[in-house]
């Protein structure tokens, strides 16, 4: 079973936006797919309780800040929506379950900064063979200054960029409803749809 974490230890950058969707896209390509919060706020696992019974379910992968346990058995992937801080022994115990970690970036140099010591090590556990990594800028247009300041500061890492993801109100009018950009229909949200595709292509590759 694929396990995918969305990571960052620092706050407010859209790791739940990430997550959600991600469980979304595995949903509608009719995978059996769990969604696990352990962020104290539990945003993820609210929004699940907002999902209409009509949706293409996810399920609730039960997981705690101070507890998270491997994904249950009868499900064919898993999405962990990880807290704030997030490093010492819960980060170990996380990048163990991670088949793939997803890392929700803000392009500004403060988020960059606040985040290096964390990709330092994401690097050091990709080049150790374990966990493949990947960035994923948010709220930044890629053909802006600041997305190829991100690519350069990345890219010294080993780490890929797989995509830009634009700062729309879709996500937010979705999410209050517990969908995603994977439940509506496509023409809603073809330009969103367009940023996804590198994303989806990374996470269902092998």
């Amino acid at each position: 079973m694929p396990v995918v974490v969305v990571a960052n230890p620092k706050g407010g950058v859209g790791k739940s936006t990430l997550s959600t969707q991600i469980a979304g896209h595995y949903a509608s390509q009719g995978h059996a797919v769990i969604l696990g919060d352990a962020d104290r706020q539990r945003s993820s696992h609210l929004w699940l309780g907002q999902r209409p019974p009509q949706a293409r379910p996810i399920g609730k992968w039960d997981v705690s800040h101070d507890l998270i346990t491997r994904p249950p058995h009868g499900t064919t992937h898993a999405v962990l929506d990880t807290p704030a801080g997030l490093h010492g022994w819960r980060l170990k115990d996380v990048l163990k379950l991670a088949d793939k970690i997803v890392v929700p970036l803000q392009p500004s140099v403060f988020d960059i900064f606040a985040t290096r010591d964390f990709l330092d090590e994401l690097a050091s556990h990709r080049h150790g063979g374990q966990a493949q990594v990947g960035i994923v800028g948010m709220r930044v247009d890629a053909r802006t200054l600041a997305a190829d300041r991100l690519q350069e500061f990345v890219g010294g890492l080993g780490l890929p960029v797989l995509g830009y993801l634009r700062d729309t109100q879709n996500y937010v009018h979705l999410a209050a409803h517990g969908l995603t950009l994977f439940d509506v229909a496509p023409g809603r949200v073809v330009r969103d749809l367009e940023q996804w595709r590198p994303i989806c292509d990374w996470l269902d590759a092998a």
